[in-house]
């Protein structure tokens, strides 16, 4: 396996992921969800991770806290491999790191009340005095906006999506974590429902002093959320770069066409024609060289031959193309 170069943004990374493969058997057969990926992210920074359904982004969100075990390569948080620990070790670890999962209502348990399901964390980490999980739990909740004496006793069919969502954002937050992987966090909700949320996450993170792996589909969250961006197209990373930067100057032609896709509210801005080339590949028998070649207008025999690596465009940008637009 090629390895993809990691982008430095920090001499003491918060979290370095290096090299990670993360595969899939399918009766005699394999996906390849991840393929290689490194990347950094700092202390109190946002990463969003952007890309097409099935392309990896969650199972690389998953992979970071070791719920599914990569093949190969390592995951650095603050200086300690993730990869290497297991049992005890492991789940003293995960109180530092958690994660808000895509769908709101199907995370949390529909038997138990809220208070039990937030609680749950702080008994697995060895909170045994029951006054004080009541009192982080009833601080989490009022933290997302929720009032505790109103929510702890019910259950989870009794609120809305938008409120389940600040829920499971409080469950992550009760163990007062430093990192959290975000996947997809608003996808199931509303419209303006996802304002809130997105509002209530900046709140959270400049409040607890959060760094946060920010992983979407729709690039105009992302922009509005994160302090740098990362591309991700069947499996391995395209293109990562500050968020205003990228979005401005996009250098991977997959990034270019992410970005003509985002609806604009005016109805004089006729929508962007261009449309990449076929059907994306199947993650079991992915391209040789550059994966994005066959629905890619500008590939050549060199995309084929040449798996690019990521590479320095401007400052701070980088991009895993032969025939980059800048």
């Amino acid at each position: 396996m090629t390895q993809q170069a990691s982008p430095a943004v920090s001499n003491d990374p918060l979290l370095d992921v290096d090299n990670l493969v993360v595969e899939y058997p399918v009766g005699n057969k394999i996906v390849h969800a991840v393929s290689g990926v490194s990347l950094q992210i700092a202390r109190g920074e946002t990463l969003g991770l952007v890309g097409e359904s099935g392309c990896g982004k969650s199972t690389l969100g998953r992979a970071v806290l070791q719920l599914r075990r990569p093949v190969s390569g390592r995951v650095l948080f603050d200086g300690q491999d993730l990869t290497a620990m297991h049992g005890d070790t492991l789940r003293l670890m995960r109180r530092r790191v958690q994660l808000i999962f895509q769908d709101p209502i199907a995370s949390l348990n529909p038997r138990r009340r809220i208070g039990d399901i937030i609680a749950e964390p702080l008994i697995i980490s060895g909170v045994k005095d029951s006054a004080k999980r009541q009192k982080l739990v009833d601080e989490a909740l009022s933290a997302v906006g929720l009032d505790p004496a109103l929510v702890v006793g019910r259950l989870p069919h009794e609120f809305s999506g938008g409120q389940c969502q600040r829920i499971c954002i409080a469950r992550a937050l009760v163990l007062n974590p430093e990192f959290i992987v975000c996947d997809e966090p608003v996808s199931a909700l509303d419209v303006s429902i996802r304002a809130q949320i997105l509002n209530l996450l900046e709140e959270m993170k400049s409040r607890y002093g959060l760094t946060l792996l920010f992983i979407a589909h729709d690039l105009a969250v992302v922009k509005a959320v994160s302090d740098r961006v990362a591309v991700m197209y069947l499996g391995r990373l395209c293109e990562v770069g500050p968020s205003e930067q990228l979005f401005a100057r996009p250098a991977h032609p997959y990034t270019a066409l992410l970005i003509e896709a985002i609806p604009m509210p005016d109805p004089d801005v006729r929508p962007a024609e261009t449309v990449p080339v076929g059907e994306p590949p199947s993650p079991i028998s992915p391209p040789s060289g550059c994966r994005f070649r066959t629905r890619c207008p500008r590939a050549d025999q060199r995309c084929s031959d040449e798996m690019p690596e990521l590479r320095a465009v401007a400052s701070g940008q980088f991009v895993a193309c032969h025939h980059p637009l800048i």
